[in-house]
């Protein structure tokens, strides 16, 4: 079929408040093919998720399309009647949200919600409709699917869960996918499964998709053409090769410079934040929204008049919404990137030895019940950290990170086991029995900076306080003042003393809980996945911000992250854990380069990367990860590895593996023989742009760009 099966014409859609309208999405075009997968990128709102609720004309009683076209087969949707809309969504059109469980009903058994759909949109009977259910739940590859289906959505994992709301779209076999971040709140090994998944069934059922995501890489695994938004625009589209390898809009280059592609290094190529901040919808720039934060703004050319898209020379099917693309040398490298020297590590700081945290559970607590099980969140850690290095933890849910990170804290205490901070140990010291300079020594910066603030007082009065708890300053003047100084630390305005938290980004938020952490001059702080919540611009700048404090002050970071290209780009050394276990750990470059435990070469194919000259081998793990409660004999991997073939006989089911050293200070948990380590090849392999970036430490000297992006 030559015509598009979603065409999308000057698309304007505005939101009707007391203050009047606000423009969301304005003058935006595209089309989807039938059978193709359309990527949709963006910052937090730019106007993505709009455009999709647009499609399925679900507004809500504020929003409405006031301009352009949404033609789905040729039909206008925006003139279709509430019953022929009816007929479409679900049917011939479905979305998947990012939230599972907010496609699914609590109270419901999965069998009756999936049921529902093809009972209401194809008249089946209850039987047919089973059995129909049945077989969408084996294709969508979930482990015994009678069980799956006569369970309760809560009784499943979130991968699970997202595999039923995809089961539950493909159900009448829609022509159209609308897929909106659906694999953000997933493991990077459950998302691996979640794209391999989607891909597949696209080419199966011959679906066409539009994939709504703010991360480049899973956009390059699973889209055949992209198109890139800015403040309700669009900005650049064309196919995924043409835009990643020849971008031509200052916001695309920018967004790419914010991610920590191969050839990033903390030290010598920085990742470089956007500019400015995203404007309100309502406060737009004239002429080219981009313009206050784009590098390349002339006044008088960029911000006359509105700003049409435009092909770019040579590529017909490439467009971009900038009037300066010819103008620009889109292969110079960044200016004025900021180098930084290589820290030296000092002492050791924090030691771990041989830790254990067990919890006991009752089985039928709520009734009463008195038999016990126990919970095994850490068995046998053991890691040092030195004063101004960075130590990642990395691993899935359930492996045992945060239970690790709250024993450092003192919000719980080791079963068995030490935990030394400096010659001292805390690790049976509950916080409230701890000194106020052992508490100040050890500070948090949480995954979620929206939580932490408390929404009733100032900026500057939350930092006072936790200052005052630190015993910090003689009188509030002082305090005030030192209050001031963390601002100006954490890259604020000092205005913002008198600013409550609803008046701040996500970004600026975790700046103030950074500002917080540091202010005690902490010895050890626990970074617990703190981009992840941000956009990549976001992320880029409070990446750099930890950086910079960091080199400063020399203070130990632990930085847990299940984001292997963010913890490849910052850490100096990994810690790999599975299930409680430590099951691998060495220097960064160690780590990223065979051999590997078979669980860190399946979290390092698992990364989507955005770059088109990096190939990667295909690791996708079976399974979920087993419940702390009932842990597998032998190697707490064993039920989910895909070397275990390689090891004779039944010893991976029997015996705890050994901790064996292949290297200096690099150590595995693993059966496996010599030779099979010996033999690996490496997971990721580069373009002669980056031939050596994931091999050895670059070249601190060399400021040469590895390609348009860096």
């Amino acid at each position: 079929m030559s015509e598009p099966i979603l065409k999308i014409d000057d698309l304007c859609i505005s939101f009707f408040t007391r203050i009047g309208e606000i423009p969301a999405v304005m003058d935006f075009s595209c089309e989807v093919m039938p059978g193709e997968a359309m990527g949709l990128v963006g910052e937090s709102g730019c106007g993505k998720s709009t455009v999709a609720l647009g499609i399925m004309r679900d507004l809500g009683k504020n929003g409405r399309i006031v301009g352009g076209s949404i033609k789905f087969r040729g039909r206008d949707m925006v003139d279709m009647s509430d019953e022929e809309l009816r007929k479409i969504r679900g049917s011939q059109i479905s979305m998947i949200y990012q939230e599972p469980m907010a496609s699914l009903n609590p109270a419901m058994k999965v069998i009756k919600q999936l049921n529902e759909v093809t009972m209401i949109h194809e008249g089946l009977s209850e039987t047919d409709a089973s059995k129909r259910s049945i077989d969408l739940l084996d294709a969508v590859r979930l482990p015994d699917p009678d069980r799956i289906a006569n369970s309760y959505p809560h009784q499943l994992s979130g991968g699970q869960q997202q595999r039923i709301v995809i089961a539950m779209a493909l159900l009448s076999k829609p022509a159209l996918l609308l897929l909106d971040e659906p694999t953000t709140a997933l493991d990077v090994t459950v998302e691996a499964g979640i794209v391999d998944l989607v891909k597949d069934l696209g080419k199966e059922f011959g679906t066409s998709m539009l994939f709504i995501s703010h991360n480049l890489g899973l956009i390059l695994e699973t889209c055949d053409r992209i198109t890139v938004m800015y403040s309700g625009e669009a900005v650049e589209s064309g196919t995924v090769k043409e835009v990643f390898d020849r971008m031509r809009h200052p916001y695309t280059q920018g967004l790419f410079r914010s991610i920590p592609l191969p050839g990033a290094d903390k030290n010598a190529r920085p990742l470089i934040a956007i500019p400015g901040q995203f404007p309100l919808p309502h406060l737009r720039p004239p002429g080219c929204n981009f313009g206050p934060r784009c590098d390349y703004f002339v006044g008088g050319v960029c911000d006359k008049g509105d700003l049409p898209m435009q092909p770019v020379a040579e590529e017909p099917d490439h467009e971009i919404r900038c009037v300066r693309s010819r103008e620009i040398d889109w292969n110079a490298p960044p200016a004025n990137i900021k180098k930084q020297e290589s820290v030296t590590a000092g002492e050791i700081v924090l030691r771990v030895n041989n830790l254990k945290k067990h919890y006991q559970v009752a089985a039928n607590a709520i009734f009463g019940g008195i038999q016990k099980r126990v919970v095994k969140a850490n068995e046998s850690v053991t890691l040092e950290a030195r004063e101004a290095e960075t130590v990642a933890i990395v691993g899935e849910s359930g492996c045992g990170k945060s239970t690790l990170a709250k024993i450092l804290l003192g919000l719980e205490t080791a079963t068995s086991g030490e935990v030394f901070l400096n010659d001292k140990e805390i690790g049976s010291v509950i916080i409230h029995e701890r000194d106020t300079n052992t508490v100040s020594s050890v500070q948090m910066v949480f995954q979620n900076p929206f939580d932490t603030l408390n929404p009733s007082h100032t900026i500057g009065g939350q930092i006072i306080r936790v200052l005052e708890k630190f015993g910090m300053g003689n009188n509030n003047e002082e305090r005030r003042q030192r209050m001031l100084e963390l601002l100006d630390l954490v890259k604020l305005p000092r205005e913002f003393e008198k600013r409550k938290p609803r008046q701040l980004s996500g970004g600026q938020k975790q700046r103030i809980g950074i500002a917080r952490a540091f202010a005690g001059h902490p010895r050890v702080v626990v970074a617990d996945e703190p981009v992840s919540a941000l956009d990549v611009s976001v992320q880029a700048a409070v990446t750099e911000l930890l950086m910079d404090i960091q080199r400063d002050s020399r203070t130990t970071m632990l930085f847990i992250s299940h984001d292997m290209s963010v913890v490849r780009y910052l850490s100096d050394r990994i810690v790999v854990m599975y299930l409680g276990y430590v099951v691998e750990q060495g220097s960064t470059d160690q780590v990223f380069s065979p051999p590997y435990h078979p669980y860190t070469e399946a979290l390092l194919s698992a990364v989507p990367i955005a770059d088109t000259s990096v190939k990667k081998k295909h690791v996708v793990l079976e399974g979920d990860i087993p419940s702390a409660m009932y842990p597998p004999p032998g190697c707490p991997f064993q039920t989910r590895c895909p070397r275990k073939s390689q090891v004779e006989g039944d010893l991976c089911e029997r015996e705890l593996p050994p901790m064996r050293e292949l290297a200096t200070g690099h150590s595995v948990l693993c059966h496996l023989p010599q030779s099979v380590f010996d033999d690996m090849d490496p997971i990721i392999s580069l373009g002669d742009a980056h031939a050596d970036d994931y091999a050895a430490p670059i070249d601190p000297t060399d400021n040469q760009p590895s390609s348009p992006m860096h």
